[in-house]
């Protein structure tokens, strides 16, 4: 006998649309206020749903899921695909690509401070 199913078998997230919410948002790196910002409400908002004390509407939530660029099926019940994992199966390499990353940044970062640093000396002597 053949079985047929009807859906792919894939394990459903049970957490709560506010958890899929704050993991999705951490995942995308989105701060609360950037998000609640390109959704049109205020932070606190985006909190009380993260934290399930209050849900969107549908079409808050379809914001929210182009935003997070996740499905709106995801989102509101944990079925397909999820957000990638940041840090993946192998977490030492995941870690030591973040610490690279922020190297970078740092680095880009000092060098913006001299040169913002040259740029008000050479105003204050009036060039």
């Amino acid at each position: 006998m053949t079985v047929i199913r009807a859906f792919p078998s894939r394990t459903v997230d049970t957490d709560t649309l506010g958890g899929r919410l704050s993991r999705t948002r951490d995942a995308s790196g989105i701060s609360l206020q950037t998000l609640a910002r390109r959704v049109g409400v205020k932070k606190q908002t985006i909190i009380d749903w993260e934290n399930d004390r209050s849900e969107p509407s549908v079409e808050r939530l379809t914001l929210v899921a182009s935003v997070l660029d996740v499905t709106l099926m995801w989102l509101m019940h944990g079925v397909g695909d999820a957000p990638a994992d940041e840090i993946g199966p192998d977490p030492l390499a995941s870690m030591t690509a973040q610490i690279e990353r922020l190297r970078r940044i740092h680095e880009d970062t000092g060098q913006i401070i001299e040169r913002l640093g040259r740029e008000i000396e050479r105003l204050h002597r009036g060039e």
